[in-house]
């Protein structure tokens, strides 16, 4: 009894020094997928403002063109 219990608390350590590593191994692909997911949307939203500004450019020259040639036709009309 004495040697099966000694064999019982020896496996009990190894159970739980796998069940440790385990929950450590998770929790580091955890954090992996974490920093995936914040890079993935930090770039998503970089490409986003990105492509408004551009808009946002380009609607600016097109909107003062128009003004310029505009208010060229009621001086010089």
């Amino acid at each position: 009894m004495r040697q099966s219990l000694a064999q019982l608390e020896q496996e009990f350590r190894q159970e739980m020094q796998l069940d440790r590593n385990r929950r450590e191994h998770l929790r580091r692909v955890a954090a992996v997928r974490s920093r995936q997911r914040t890079h993935e949307r930090a770039r998503k939203r970089t490409s986003l403002r990105f492509w408004l500004l551009v808009l946002s450019l380009i609607a600016t020259a097109v909107i003062v063109t128009v003004a310029m040639f505009e208010s060229l036709y009621y001086l010089l009309g």
